[in-house]
């Protein structure tokens, strides 16, 4: 196993080498603004997905059943809307970074607010998928010790940093497209292995999934976390916030050659999420099933089920390898896009690297040292989330986008739906006192209402933004 994942990345880096264009800022930040449609649509695949759902959404199926398909089925209605709603705005103004478009509606401040909350996004979101990977990849050593899944995580950020430090956007749209072969290759083999095991055809396959109890995808109880209703409204608008409002996963759209070609990668993109997850969710039925009739009782952590049983053996040897390299191209094509969406925005929205127009040299030299301090960052939020995570990683996930994003929503929303100028000094209050109120309202509701909130919890965050933002608003229209 280990010849097999040093052979994998001496080929990101022989990638990285041949891709990295004149490793100035214009190929980190936009690569020449020249990459084929479809090798990012591919790419981002993986980057999306993740090493979380490869681990974790199969072990969500013995808590939630197949029901998170509600929410993939929302997912599809909110990349149509960042395909035609905000990439036509972001490439209209020709902008690299994607809060640039607050400071030009709102002022520097609202700008600053934008950037501060998606890094506080993908620092915490990118650090707990990367996380679970290194805990992943640390039960398939020969040996272990204390920390060893920071060691690994180090020596990942490490890796990652070599190969992105010269080519950034540029390198990662060609290795995120290797990267999403191996993690859907991954799915096939885990896939196989499990009917394999159990003596079933493709037909034997189906009969099983459709006759578990687990199979249910439709939750009408509209009190319940998992109802329809909450749970796609809850896609639509995590895909708009998590992808269109996000720097990491625009990034890539915005190195397309035109609009239309962005608009044709991010429908594409979006059409394949859900075939992709149908799948994660169709193993995770199997291997509870595979469970009951082998009597092997579940780990109570869902994030452990596949991993336990590929480590322990019980799905065969031959599966051990395509399932590791599938865990850690998945765990890079997320990180890897992380780090340079993170310099980025650093770069250009905090430092004003090309506002001041500094000499090319000292420029490329600056962009450089942000890299590296993100990715000691980076590794500083791995060891808080080590410390504090008790729950499924990709519910904890959406958890904190809830929070996170849900500001980046009423910004964006305001902006682009009213033509009302708002002062920039109040941007920052307000955007930090509408998750403070999500939380009292989250932590009061089970008792006031008889209500637990969900993912629509965004929902909220993002219209108690909109509203502090009107009330602090005047009419005068605007020409942005």
């Amino acid at each position: 196993m280990l010849a097999s994942l040093a052979t994998y990345f001496i080929l990101l880096l022989l990638i990285s080498r041949r891709s990295r264009g004149t490793g100035g800022n214009d190929d980190f930040f936009r690569a020449a603004r020249n990459s084929p449609w479809g090798m990012v649509a591919f790419g981002m695949i993986g980057a999306s997905v993740s090493g979380v759902s490869l681990v974790s959404v199969p072990g969500w199926v013995g808590a939630t059943r197949m029901t998170y398909l509600q929410m993939c089925l929302g997912f599809v209605v909110g990349y149509l809307a960042v395909a035609f709603v905000l990439l036509p705005l972001y490439y209209r103004l020709r902008l690299t970074s994607i809060y640039s478009y607050l400071g030009q509606r709102f002022g520097g401040r609202a700008r600053h607010t934008g950037a501060f909350f998606f890094l506080l996004s993908k620092l915490t979101g990118a650090a707990a998928r990367l996380y679970l990977a290194a805990v992943v990849i640390a039960a398939f050593l020969p040996w272990t010790f204390p920390g060893g899944e920071v060691a690994i995580a180090f020596l990942a950020l490490l890796l990652i940093y070599l190969y992105t430090r010269w080519g950034g956007i540029r390198t990662l749209v060609r290795t995120d497209a290797l990267q999403t072969g191996c993690m859907l290759a991954a799915i096939g083999g885990v896939l196989w292995a499990v009917t394999d095991r159990m003596g079933l055809d493709a037909g034997g396959m189906v009969r099983t999934i459709r006759e578990s109890p687990l199979s249910q995808v439709f939750e009408w109880d509209w009190r319940s976390p998992g109802a329809f209703w909450r749970q796609f409204l809850s896609g639509v608008f995590i895909v708009i916030v998590m992808t269109g409002l996000d720097q990491d996963m625009m990034q890539k759209n915005l190195t397309c050659r035109s609009l239309r070609d962005a608009q044709k990668d991010m429908c594409v993109y979006g059409l394949a999420f859900v075939p992709v997850n149908l799948l994660l969710l169709s193993l995770g039925v199997l291997l509870h099933a595979f469970c009951t009739r082998e009597g092997i009782v579940p780990p109570a952590r869902g994030d452990e089920l596949l991993p336990s049983l590929v480590a322990s053996g019980t799905l065969g040897s031959a599966v051990v390898i395509p399932f590791s390299i599938g865990i850690v191209a998945a765990a890079f094509s997320s990180a890897d896009s992380a780090l340079t969406s993170l310099t980025t925005s650093l770069c250009i929205d905090l430092l004003h690297i090309e506002e001041r127009q500094l000499p090319e040299k000292e420029a490329e030299s600056q962009r450089q040292r942000v890299h590296l301090g993100v990715c000691a960052a980076f590794l500083a939020c791995i060891l808080l989330f080590r410390a504090a995570n008790s729950r499924s990683v990709i519910d904890a996930i959406y958890v904190m986008a809830s929070y996170t994003y849900g500001p980046l929503l009423g910004l964006y929303a305001f902006g682009i739906f009213t033509r009302r100028t708002v002062s920039a000094r109040p941007v920052p209050y307000i955007a930090v006192a509408a998750p403070l109120v999500c939380a009292l309202l989250d932590a009061l509701s089970p008792a006031l209402w008889e209500y637990k909130f969900g993912y629509e919890l965004l929902l909220l965050n993002g219209a108690l933004t909109f509203c502090g933002l009107w009330l602090s608003s005047n009419i005068r229209r605007t020409s942005a």
